[in-house]
Parts: C-alpha cells; sequence; structure tokens
C-alpha cells in the first residue's frame, strides 16, 4: 500500500495555526494517515521520503496541543505563517529566541527516526518467520499419493447396506420364493426399422454382412446403462452382510440356444466383456464372432 504522499499545499498552515489536527485534511483518509504513521514509527524507509517532513511533527489525537508545534515547523521551513492569535504577537520581538526554539524541534525532529531504526532492526526478522509457510505447503506434495486411488478399480466396488436399505435389501431378498410380475410396454420402433435398412443398404455395397434387431437393441442397452450406471448394480450378500455391488464395466450377456453333438439343446449365455467401451462396429464384430464359435461348437 503506498498512497500518494502528501504536498506542501495539502493541508494549509492556516489550519495548523487554528489548532486542528494536521490529518483531517485527508477528511475520510484520515485513518490510513495514522496508519502509515504507525508505519513510519516502525521503519521509516518503509514509508515514501515525501511523508518524512510531514510526520516528522505529526501528533496524531492532539490537535490543540500541536497548534504551536505546527508554527514552529513553519517557521523552520521558512514559510510565513499568518497569526490570528494575540499569543503569536509576542514572538515577533523575541528573534533572538525565534532561532533557538526552532533549532530544537529539528533536532529533535529526527528522534523518532532515530529511535524507530533499531527497532526496526528487531521488527524486520518477523517476516522472516513467516519462511516456515512453504513448510506447511509441504503437505501437498503427498497429494500425488492418493492420486492412485482415485484411479478407476479393475473389479467390482463393494458397498455395505446400512439402515433402511439393508432392511429393504433382506426384505425384498425374503421375497425370491414369492410369484414376480412382468410388465410390457408397447414403444414405436419405426425409427429403428428405417435405420436397420439404411446400415444393411450400406453393408451390403461395402464389405458385407447383416444387421439384426438384436444387434441395435444389445447397444442401445449398453448405451443407456453406460449413461445410467446405477442400473448396472445388484444385491448381494458379503461376509453375511446385505452388500451393494457397483460393478466397474458393462458385460453384455448374450443368450445362445446351444444344440450339443449329441441333439440335446441347452441355453448358454455368453458374455461381451467392457461392452461400454465398444463402438457400434466393434459391438457388432463382438456379437457375431460369439455367434461364430457357437456354431463351430467352439463357445467356451
Amino acid at each position: 500500500m503506498s498512497p500518494q504522499s502528501p504536498s506542501n499545499s495539502s493541508i494549509s498552515t492556516d489550519d495548523q495555526a487554528a489548532g486542528k489536527n494536521p490529518a483531517a485534511a485527508f477528511g475520510a483518509n484520515e485513518w490510513l494517515v495514522d496508519e502509515i504513521y504507525q508505519q513510519y514509527l516502525q521503519d521509516p524507509n518503509s514509508v515514501d521520503r515525501a511523508w518524512w517532513d510531514f510526520f516528522a511533527d505529526y501528533k496524531p489525537g492532539a490537535p490543540a496541543a500541536s497548534a504551536s508545534a505546527g508554527t514552529a515547523a513553519a517557521g523552520a521551513a521558512g514559510t510565513t505563517t499568518p497569526s490570528a492569535t494575540p499569543q503569536a504577537a509576542p514572538a515577533a520581538p523575541a528573534a533572538p529566541a525565534a532561532p533557538a526554539a526552532p533549532a530544537a524541534p529539528a533536532q529533535a525532529a529526527p528522534a523518532p527516526v532515530q529511535a524507530a531504526a533499531p527497532a526496526a532492526a528487531p521488527a524486520a526478522p518477523k517476516p522472516a518467520a513467516a519462511a516456515p509457510a512453504p513448510v506447511k505447503a509441504a503437505p501437498a506434495a503427498a497429494k500425488p499419493k492418493a492420486e492412485p486411488a482415485t484411479e478407476a478399480p479393475e473389479g467390482p466396488q463393494y458397498v455395505t447396506l446400512r439402515g433402511p436399505a439393508g432392511a429393504v435389501a433382506k426384505n425384498m431378498n425374503a421375497s425370491l420364493e414369492l410369484p414376480t410380475a412382468t410388465s410390457v410396454r408397447a414403444v414405436p420402433v419405426k425409427l429403428l426399422f428405417d435405420n436397420r435398412i439404411v446400415i444393411n443398404n450400406h453393408l451390403k455395397r461395402a464389405r458385407g454382412g447383416k444387421i439384426s434387431f438384436t444387434h441395435l437393441i444389445g447397444y442401445a442397452m449398453v448405451q443407456a446403462i453406460k449413461a445410467m450406471p446405477s442400473m448396472n448394480w445388484h444385491y448381494a450378500e458379503k461376509d453375511g452382510k446385505p452388500t451393494l455391488v457397483k460393478p466397474a464395466h458393462v458385460n453384455f450377456g448374450l443368450a445362445i440356444d446351444l444344440v450339443k453333438p449329441n441333439g440335446d439343446r441347452q441355453l448358454v449365455v455368453a458374455g461381451i466383456k467392457k461392452a461400454e467401451t465398444l463402438n457400434f462396429f466393434e459391438f457388432w464384430q463382438a456379437y457375431e464372432d460369439i455367434v461364430r464359435r457357437a456354431r463351430d461348437g467352439k463357445l467356451t
């Protein structure tokens, strides 16, 4: 903070002679003058030199008592101060004594500067004491250690259910023996038909192959679960406690009616791992690879 230094015309000698506070001329900024004055007492070098002459005879809080000192300081500076009081008249005949009177304040004025200078020396180490502040910032170096913990886990995340959620889970688990109901909704699929025709026409002219409705519906399911991960959570018991399981990835299960060499049929579910990381072309290739291996009897 380095406010504008006072000029010789900022405070008139008439106001000082009338007994007003020298800082009163600064109006609402009077508090700022007092604050700079305190800095001046601690260390004069921390204040602009233009303030030194002003603070040499500055006495905050004593406006009436500083009137005579302001008059003497004005005489020492070689300025003529018009006197409004009859007490100033005797000062004119006392010409021999007049130089002696200003001389004393002039010599005493630097006294605060000299007295404040030694005090500034022990005060200087105080800012140095703030040096340990960077040491406090040292714990920030521990942040990189915690960063590996923020990485997405490869396996599922287990969250133990407590309170009402745990009670609801137990009741739902107990109700598994009860009959269940299936709700069916009819939705328009005109756009699904049109997109399938466009894609198949493109494949016929290019690489070949065919897109079925299950390809599109399966990929749409993966994208929906990717947008709403909570739909992929499920319930389990871990260490005898009801637990909410949050899988790390979306594994798409494809149910296949597998015919064994002896003619028996078996329903198997093959999975496309990390399906949320695949685009539609990659998803389609993984889907067709499962179907191909199932037909060839190479499905593990």
